[in-house]
């Protein structure tokens, strides 16, 4: 029973993991905390797994702005041109995949079996 619940709501251990996440992102500089959650809120409903993203993925985006903050550096400079590009890419790095891209193999897989189904 607790695999389930942990399954669909984390484990504890996660979900400590988030609030330390949201309170960094919190105490960001104004302009570096409206760029980090900016990029929370497309990567959970656009560009990653969502709510399934690891939880190393969001603490490692803080992290950035974190040290960008200390540095000085600009968020243009840290993001580049274009912050689509910066945000899919950085996600790719954890191995998560859009909806889109499920979706597509979804679709793939299907075609395959129907494809079988007609032999």
């Amino acid at each position: 029973m607790n695999s389930f619940i942990e399954s669909v709501a984390g484990t504890r251990s996660d979900k400590k993991r988030w609030k330390q996440y949201r309170a960094r992102v919190a105490a960001l500089p104004g302009g570096y905390r409206t760029a980090a959650e900016g990029f929370e809120h497309y990567l959970m409903r656009a560009g990653s797994q969502g709510y399934d993203a690891p939880v190393q993925m969001w603490e490692d985006l803080v992290d950035l702005f974190e040290q960008a903050a200390a540095d000085g550096t600009g968020i243009r400079r840290l993001i580049g041109e274009d912050p689509v590009d910066f945000a899919d890419a950085f996600s790719s790095n954890y191995g998560t995949k859009d909806w889109r891209a499920r979706e597509k193999a979804r679709l793939t897989e299907c075609i395959a079996r129907a494809e079988a189904e007609q032999r």
